[in-house]
């Protein structure tokens, strides 16, 4: 399993953000796919879930509203849109396959 996310980027408030995580070496649209998040000092925060299919998203309550996931299966492809980011938005953000992990995004916004 490899998972492969976009570089990340240093934002100001409110902007819009999309990362974007490549799959391989499994076959990716037989699996849900995660994004979790690691703010600076702190532990692993589960931040969405998609189906498979890319039906039924589901999102942690502090980026609900915020945060879309979703996925292109035709490309292993796994995305997140992120919008109006606040600082406390700061982290590394992965994409996730069950244990799995890719190496992160670093996403910084600057107050």
């Amino acid at each position: 399993v490899q998972l492969v996310e976009s570089r990340g980027r240093l934002v100001q408030p409110a902007p819009s953000l999309r990362l974007s995580c490549a799959a391989s070496g499994f076959t990716f649209s037989r699996y849900p796919m995660n994004c979790v998040r690691q703010a600076p000092g702190k532990g692993l925060e589960w931040v969405s879930t998609i189906n498979r299919d890319g039906s039924d998203p589901s999102y942690a309550s502090s980026v609900k509203g915020r945060f879309t996931i979703s996925r292109d299966n035709g490309k292993n492809t796994l995305y997140l849109q992120m919008s109006s980011l606040k600082p406390e938005d700061t982290a590394v953000y992965y994409c996730s396959q069950g244990t799995s992990r890719g190496q992160g995004s670093q996403v910084t916004v600057s107050s």
